[in-house]
């Protein structure tokens, strides 16, 4: 399946973010899709965030993962879903912040290219596990992505407003015309 890296595809707010949202509907196994198990899509992303990601500036242009890294940059992904996941759900654990460090030291002494996604990714989460911007990461009420709420008023529920906080708003109105009363 072929799919575009489109500015939606980077609404997290952070690259470690939008690695970890490459997995979509990640909870609901019948209808989960990796965009990473295909390799011409993991190799496209790197552009992609250099053109979409908040981050961009950070980084510049990235260099596409090292197919040696694949795995152990996969593992990381899954590490930052985890602790960040967590700390959003106030269930956070040092062994899932010791795992999200392991891997990414792992994924460094493996690529240590400064230019590379692996690098640039890590960077990023770093920065989220240093940045007062911890407190503002939520979990999308409609897609389940992650992302950082940067409103004034910390008030976002959606990790994009022209996709799920629409899809959201539609719904509402749909239950309202159809049930004739209100939807909450």
């Amino acid at each position: 399946m072929t799919f575009s890296w489109t500015p939606h595809r980077f609404a997290g707010g952070a690259l470690a973010l939008d690695v970890a949202n490459s997995v979509i509907l990640r909870f609901d196994p019948a209808r989960s899709i990796d965009r990473f198990a295909d390799a011409g899509q993991l190799q496209a992303f790197p552009q992609a965030a250099s053109a979409f990601s908040a981050e961009r500036a950070l980084f510049g242009d990235l260099k596409p993962i090292h197919p040696a890294s694949r795995e152990t940059f996969l593992s990381l992904r899954e590490a930052i879903d985890r602790h960040f996941r967590a700390e959003v759900q106030g269930t956070s654990h040092p062994l899932l912040l010791a795992d999200l460090l392991d891997n990414a030291a792992r994924l460094l002494r493996q690529n240590p290219d400064p230019d590379g996604l692996e690098a640039a990714t890590v960077h990023s989460a770093l920065r989220l596990l240093s940045l007062p911007e911890k407190q503002r990461l939520k979990i999308c009420g409609h897609c389940g992505w992650l992302f950082v709420d940067r409103s004034k008023n910390k008030s976002r529920f959606w990790c994009d407003m022209t996709v799920c906080g629409n899809r959201a708003k539609a719904a509402r109105h749909y239950k309202r015309k159809t049930t004739g009363g209100t939807a909450g």
